[in-house]
């Protein structure tokens, strides 16, 4: 993994920020997304004759603050601009396993995070909710926290010849061997004794959450953007910003002179419920991207990333001066206002909790005041969050023009 990121002379501060606006929550205090604008199934399920772009779009610029329909995206950009996209596939990432070396064993549910060096992959163990069309306890569903470990801890994951008495012989194991990071529960290091990718193509299934109204397929968790790895890595989380994008979509943009730079980000478990911010993650920007990317700013387009990933990835690869070269391995970047962005100049990306720490990263791309400006709006007119919900495009506030005689 990289060395810790230091704060780089090079990196731009975030715009409409002063001084004392520092301190406190990015959103104020006491700002919370109430339950019924929670996105619970995707936009094309929502009604017939609807598509997955079938949601709406708030621009920012500045504390100016815009509502739109996400297929006009097209006249919200420029020829010129550079869309950077996260190509990463979603991965069928939770497995319904047991708890123990023996038969019998409470159920649990296995949230794959991400494959390290050393083949261990960082695992993070919950309870399942139960689903009444499944069962109670049979894994489907939603689920709730749980802390892992302890070491040596020992979950029986699905391949196995089932007993008589309902049991389960056989099969692959999965041994939690530390934490993460050092004092932390939540996630594990943890040994598989079978090829992972293979069993999570067999038995696993989309991470969900409890605002979810129920399991949806994998194809419904993949953006148009989405590129099979040969070595079967990919996300355990969607890069949903990607998501409302379609076939269509990109064509009138390309015909419009917006470009596209795509790069990877495998995504790791989020913290839905304590909001830590990210682990590091792998990442690879080829040089066609670095190229592209360089000779937009040149040119004077816009760099807009689509989602926080691109953003983590692209700054990744960035130097003092703003260069983008091309790059490869692990990221452990954090993107904050006290560090700053170095080369992106928009973001299209989802609504986000009011604790989550994706929202360092925006304030530092649209500052804060922008931001707040921002997010009264999309309460005010009932903007749905999550990964199926409506989308948030920051772009640079524009210099009035001036007449000239």
């Amino acid at each position: 993994m990289t060395a810790p990121v230091t704060r780089p002379q090079g990196a731009r501060p975030a715009a409409g920020r002063s001084p004392d606006d520092a301190a406190g929550p990015v959103l104020g205090e006491g700002v919370a997304v109430p339950e019924e604008l929670s996105a619970r199934v995707p936009a094309e399920q929502r009604g017939p004759g609807r598509g997955r772009d079938d949601v709406r779009l708030m621009v920012s610029r500045g504390t100016e603050v815009s509502h739109h329909a996400f297929r006009e995206l097209p006249g919200q950009l420029r020829a010129g601009d550079v869309l950077v996209v996260n190509t990463s596939t979603t991965l069928a990432a939770a497995v319904t396993g047991r708890l123990g070396a023996e038969s019998g064993g409470e159920p649990v549910v296995v949230h794959f995070s991400t494959c390290g060096d050393d083949g261990r992959w960082a695992v993070e163990l919950r309870e399942p909710c139960g689903d009444p069309r499944t069962g109670p306890g049979a894994g489907r569903g939603g689920t709730r926290p749980r802390p892992g470990g302890p070491a040596g801890l020992v979950v029986r994951l699905p391949g196995g010849r089932t007993t008589p008495a309902g049991g389960v012989e056989g099969g692959a194991r999965l041994v939690l061997e530390e934490p993460l990071v050092p004092g932390a529960a939540r996630l594990w290091w943890a040994r598989a004794d079978t090829a992972v990718p293979a069993l999570l193509a067999r038995y696993g299934r989309p991470i969900r959450y409890g605002y979810t109204e129920r399991d949806q397929p994998l194809a419904a968790h993949q953006t148009v953007f989405a590129l099979p790895s040969p070595d079967g890595a990919g996300s355990a989380e969607m890069p949903s910003a990607g998501r409302p994008f379609t076939a269509g979509l990109v064509a009138e943009l390309v015909s419009r002179g917006v470009q596209f730079a795509p790069l990877t980000l495998h995504t790791g478990v989020a913290s839905a419920e304590v909001h830590e911010p990210p682990y590091p993650e792998r990442f690879e920007v080829p040089a066609a991207t670095a190229w592209l990317v360089n000779a937009a700013k040149a040119g004077g387009g816009r760099l807009v990333a689509v989602g926080t990933t691109a953003v983590r990835a692209l700054e990744s690869a960035t130097d003092e001066r703003g260069v983008v070269r091309a790059a490869g391995g692990w990221t452990d970047l954090v993107v904050t206002r006290a560090r700053g962005v170095r080369v992106v100049d928009g973001l299209l990306t989802g609504l986000h909790e009011p604790e989550a720490s994706h929202l360092l990263m925006l304030e530092a791309i649209a500052g804060r005041r922008a931001l707040r400006r921002a997010y009264a709006e999309a309460l005010r007119e009932s903007y749905l969050w999550h990964e199926f919900g409506d989308v948030h495009l920051i772009l640079p506030e524009e210099a009035p023009h001036r007449l000239h005689y």
